[in-house]
């Protein structure tokens, strides 16, 4: 018996190693080239589907590929901006064969890879959730210079300023406010509340690959604040070797000028096993005055950021991403005097110096699983002033002897592991891959004007950990079901939210999703809780509540999803209805003054409430010369009772600054590749704004009122036009246009010291006149 087990385990070993010789010199060769429109593309990835076995296309646009296995494969040519391609075929020992690939340009990204919805790879069409992109094209489109210009173009969302003072803005979602909103760095959870004061301001788009959009709760695996959705922000990696150089001016009104330079340099090692992306950006804004009081609607900025991105591949199986940023930004809005802020009526001033970083290994020993090790962080700084001068006497003099300056340092930092398995024929049927992972994520606050008393110093700590199902029951029908688990100091007991999606697919141009999931936010101040306003002649300030406990909700959507595409056309829709329901939810009730005379909001659970409605989208793209993308929201946000926002005025049940209609709208028109228009707006609906008053002042109202806004459409135009400059392989764009441009701004800010720093609303500055010069290769 052991002799037989012996001879067959021999023969085993013969056949393995007969095998591995044949795979190692097999002569197997596949040869070729990738074209589009004729013209040959470098540096498309190239490889064999489920194996390791890969390349790239040279700069000539051909490739090579040698010592291949002997059988029946999928060869696969891959590049961001081009339809995947696929092609069978079949590798004898010691012949070479020859493919070819025409891609075509990818005009809308109907199916796109994206990660953000699973935490795993998925093309769109076929992940359970919803997963929009906002690509460098959009971005491009619509003259962004920063990531908060950017994502009104997006449906379901809305970027909001929320000080006329210092210009702090927010992020909302299907009807729901910032801090519902869990905003991501490469998928890490390092944007801090007091980061998300600025930080979507502050992050310039030249850093950024892409961003991709979860809407509602279906994210919840990304635990506490991630109600509302979820926004991560891919930087870029690089691709090749290029550069791109890009200069943008621009005037504000009649007169504040608004100066950005950017550059990027991106640097592949010749194996193309090793690369990096540096870029940097800076801005100098000067303050813009709407209504010639000397106090500035739109605050001075000064801006200097750069950051590298980078990655490693160790080997067929290893890889490490690295990405590192700095930013530096002074802010002032207020008075507009020479000097110190502190001797200006009223000012508000900002110093930050932000640090961000990250690190990620990923170990893949085979197509089917991947284990990946992280961790991340960042580190705040911030110098701040926020003052209103008394108008003389010994209040004066006490003012300027000890003015309220104030300090913060925040720094956050995660870690974590996630593991990643595909089991094929799961249970008999299609294949599932199973995600499981664990996180901790700690966030430390210290925030202080010994003037006013006030100070923030809170540690945040939460262990998180979860586990996913994506099972590709059949090619039409998917389930995603997960659950995490998480443990915040802020919160007694341990909070498990479950979600499940299911995704079926009548046929190839169809999607219907339905989601069902639930979340939490934990009893934190968040970023808007962090910032000091000006209201009523004096300051206003957000405390907790002593009996503060977490918020949880439950999310309902489902969708439609539509594209069409022909030989020369491309048309689409998405119709989505989301419901979220809010229990304990968070308000913000006046509770009096304290010994100063300033205003205190108190934040406290407020019962429940109901966020409601449903989001349309359209796009189509004509023989790649129109191209048209548009979303309109349409929503209701309700408590169930009353909120006295005001001590002066009964309460009411609407979400304040909730228009219950917003959208947006692109129009891109490339008659000839050298020239190209665009047009975009962003439309915002009426919707319910507080506004303090104090009586007897001239600038302000003499007692507060709920004013109801009218409609805006903030319409942007540019024009592009592109030289080629053979001789150094490189291309030269002017452009130029106008932001806002029907100048619909708002026309009744406040005045003066006294004014109500929280009434403003509407587009972010009024029509603007921008023109600048890109050169890149």
């Amino acid at each position: 018996m052991n002799k037989i087990i012996f001879l067959l385990c021999l023969a085993f070993l013969s056949v393995s190693l007969e095998v591995v010789a044949q795979n190692e010199h097999s002569d197997a060769v596949i040869i070729g080239h990738v074209v589009t429109k004729g013209e040959h593309i470098p540096f498309v990835n190239i490889y064999l589907e489920g194996t390791n076995y890969g390349t790239t296309t040279d700069v000539t646009g051909h490739y090579m590929m040698v010592d291949l296995p002997i059988g029946e494969f999928t060869i696969v040519a891959k590049m961001i901006g081009y339809k995947e391609q696929k092609k069978q075929v079949v590798l004898k020992a010691g012949e070479t064969i020859e493919i070819k690939f025409d891609l075509e340009e990818d005009v809308i990204h109907m199916d796109e890879v994206v990660i953000t919805g699973t935490k795993t790879f998925k093309r769109q069409t076929e992940s359970a959730v919803i997963v929009n992109v906002l690509d460098g094209k959009t971005i491009d489109k619509v003259a962004a210079q920063t990531i908060s210009e950017s994502l009104s173009f997006q449906p379901g969302l809305r970027m909001e300023t929320d000080c006329q003072t210092c210009n702090y803005t927010q992020l909302r979602m299907n009807g729901l406010g910032g801090a519902y909103s869990q905003i991501l760095i490469n998928g890490r959870s390092v944007f801090s509340p007091l980061t998300g004061l600025y930080g979507l301001e502050q992050l310039p788009t030249e850093m950024v690959e892409r961003i991709e959009v979860v809407r509602g709760g279906a994210s919840a695996l990304y635990g506490s604040s991630a109600i509302g959705g979820t926004v991560n922000i891919i930087t870029k990696l690089p691709q090749r070797n290029s550069y791109e150089v890009t200069s943008n001016n621009a005037i504000i009104g009649s007169d504040a000028l608004d100066y950005n330079v950017n550059a990027t340099l991106t640097a592949l090692s010749q194996k193309r096993n090793a690369g990096m992306v540096l870029y940097d950006f800076h801005r100098d804004r000067d303050a813009f005055d709407a209504n010639d009081d000397n106090f500035s609607e739109l605050p001075s900025v000064t801006n200097n950021s750069f950051g590298i991105n980078s990655f490693f591949q160790l080997d067929e199986d290893q890889k490490i991403e690295a990405n590192f940023s700095s930013t530096h930004e002074y802010r002032y809005g207020g008075e507009m005097i020479d000097g110190p802020a502190y001797l200006a009526k009223q000012s508000e001033e900002r110093t930050h110096d932000v640090i961000m970083g990250g690190v990620d290994y990923t170990y893949s020993p085979d197509m089917r699983t991947s284990f990946v090790v992280y961790g991340a962080g960042q580190y705040t700084k911030r110098k701040h002033f926020t003052g209103i001068a008394p108008d003389g006497g010994d209040e004066l003099q006490d003012y300027n002897n000890a003015p309220p300056y104030g300090n913060s340092k925040n720094y956050t930092y995660q870690f974590g592991t996630q593991l990643n398995h595909a089991v094929n024929d799961f249970v008999g049927a299609g294949t599932n891959i199973f995600t499981v992972g664990a996180e901790f994520v700690s966030d430390d606050v210290f925030d202080q004007i010994e003037s006013y008393a006030y100070l923030i110093d809170q540690t945040a700590n939460n262990f998180g950990a979860f586990l996913q199902s994506d099972w590709s029951i059949t090619q039409k029908t998917t389930l995603l079901a997960g659950i995490r688990a998480d443990k915040h100091n802020f919160v007694d007991n341990l909070i498990l939210n479950p979600r499940v999606s299911l995704l079926l697919k009548p046929n190839l141009n169809t999607q219907l999703r339905l989601s069902w999931s639930t979340g939490f936010r934990a009893p934190q101040a968040f970023d808007a809780d962090m910032h000091i306003a000006f209201a009523g002649g004096g300051i206003q300030t957000v405390q907790l509540a002593n009996d503060l406990e977490e918020e949880r909700s439950q999310s309902l959507s489902a969708s439609l999803n539509w594209d069409k595409p022909s030989e020369k056309h491309i048309i689409g829709f998405t119709l989505e209805g989301f419901y979220t329901q809010l229990k304990d939810a968070f308000i913000l009730e006046e509770i009096g003054t304290d010994e100063s005379g300033n205003s205190i909001m108190e934040k406290r659970n407020g019962g429940n409430s109901d966020v409601y409605g449903a989001t349309f989208e359209a796009r189509a793209n004509f023989n790649r010369t129109l191209q048209l993308e548009a979303g309109l929201t349409l929503q209701k946000s309700q408590y169930e009772e009353e909120v006295a926002w005001s001590e002066e005025l009964p309460g009411t049940r609407d979400y304040l600054r909730t228009p219950e209609t917003y959208g947006y709208y692109t129009i891109t028109w490339t008659p000839v590749s050298k020239f190209s228009a665009s047009l975009a707006g962003v439309y915002t609906g009426s919707m319910l704004v507080p506004h303090y008053g104090l009586a007897g002042d001239a600038g302000t109202i003499d007692q507060d009122v709920l004013f109801e806004s009218p409609t805006f459409m903030d319409m942007t135009l540019k024009l592009g036009y592109t030289i080629e400059l053979k001789r150094i392989d490189s291309s030269i764009e002017f452009f130029g246009g106008l932001s806002n441009l029907l100048d619909d701004y708002q026309n009744d800010f406040d005045k003066g010291k006294n004014r109500d720093s929280g009434y403003i609303y509407g587009p972010a500055k009024p029509r603007t006149v921008f023109f600048g010069i890109k050169l890149f290769n």
